[in-house]
């Protein structure tokens, strides 16, 4: 179950946003015979108390978008077959995330999960290789199913991936994704890249983390573009026991008519709290950010809260269009083992881009 009160101020707009929302998920998964296992997950959406805010439904283009519309549905349902331990067969609708959730994730944040309709297989022909493939006919986005673009029916989405651990380098995975959304022309493309992430002692509680990615987006699809776009990560950070800062270097490339784009992402978690980038500037975006958390160790009340605190500086990757600044912060407290308290804000001080933006949540999530 997870309650949250969302507040939104944004500049042009004549009403602000409060919405009061409750999800309730509750499902059942078998244990394995003969390899067999099944799951079956719904959940029910609710609104408490007043909808002043857009839902994307309920026609209140004057307040802010909160897009967590009142739903009762099938979250996920598939079976798995593992007929041997180096290969595992997945069908049906299910979550899916694959690496950082740049290219590909469920959108947890939102309180519908993004699912899809897929097969997928996993394969682990060698020790530590793994293979990842799935082929996806729908997208059942965080819209729900009521929204013109809550469902992406027809969908033709292939992903191949391939992940090994090298010693001394940390997990290279080299991706595939290939995206033909017939409802969605512009967020169809295929996309190929290589990903390094790691961490490394560096001598008592310090480690040194780094993450590099390098991809290359070309049309695909029901896209009638042309267009080759890169897009590039640099993220260098440290951790000395509880301490965690990461600097970090994301390029999306536009060329002033399309820019790269990640539909299937987990897009809460990049580029700011605020979500003013959800779809990629047709110039480009380029976010410089700095990233730091602290989570209480030891004993006592409050071992275990996390408070975390970004900036981010946005700017176009063409022309070098400086579109604004944001601040993000966190704090999060658990209750025993089945409660988690949480409180977020977000702001974004516009430049050339969007309009200012304040947000803070107010969450209690049990899982039982």
């Amino acid at each position: 179950m997870r309650y949250r009160v969302e507040l939104v101020d944004q500049a042009g707009l004549p009403s602000d946003a409060t919405a009061s929302t409750l999800r309730v998920r509750a499902g059942v998964k078998t244990a394995e015979w003969s390899g067999l296992s099944a799951l079956i997950e719904g959940e029910a959406i609710a609104r408490l108390g007043s909808d002043a805010y857009n839902d994307t439904l309920n026609g209140r283009v004057s307040r802010p978008v909160v897009a967590d519309p009142t739903d009762v549905l099938l979250n996920q349902v598939w079976l798995r077959w593992k007929p041997i331990k180096q290969i595992e067969l997945t069908g049906g609708r299910q979550t899916i995330n694959l690496d950082n959730q740049r290219w590909v994730g469920s959108v947890n944040w939102r309180q519908n999960d993004q699912t899809f309709d897929a097969a997928r297989a996993t394969l682990k022909p060698v020790k530590d290789l793994t293979i990842d493939y799935f082929y996806a006919w729908r997208v059942n986005r965080v819209f729900g199913s009521d929204s013109p673009q809550g469902i992406w029916r027809n969908t033709a989405i292939h992903s191949l991936r391939a992940a090994y651990p090298v010693r001394n380098l940390g997990t290279v995975s080299v991706y595939g994704l290939w995206v033909d959304v017939p409802a969605s022309p512009a967020g169809s493309s295929q996309t190929v890249g290589v990903r390094i992430a790691g961490e490394r002692k560096a001598g008592g509680k310090l480690s040194v983390l780094y993450a590099a990615e390098y991809a290359r987006q070309q049309e695909h699809g029901a896209n009638l573009a042309r267009f080759g776009l890169d897009y590039w990560l640099v993220e260098p950070g440290v951790k000395y026991g509880p301490v965690t800062v990461k600097g970090g270097y994301e390029s999306l490339a536009g060329n002033g008519v399309v820019a790269v784009q990640t539909p299937l992402a987990t897009l809460h978690a990049f580029n700011g709290w605020a979500d003013k980038f959800l779809t990629t500037p047709a110039n480009g975006l380029r976010d410089i950010y700095f990233d730091a958390s602290y989570k209480v160790p030891g004993k006592g009340p409050l071992v275990g809260t996390t408070l975390r605190v970004a900036w981010h500086d946005f700017a176009s990757t063409r022309l070098g269009i400086a579109y604004g600044q944001e601040w993000d912060a966190l704090v999060s407290y658990p209750v025993g083992k089945h409660f988690v308290l949480t409180a977020k804000l977000a702001r974004y001080d516009a430049s050339a881009f969007a309009t200012d933006t304040t947000k803070a949540w107010f969450q209690l999530e049990a899982k039982f």
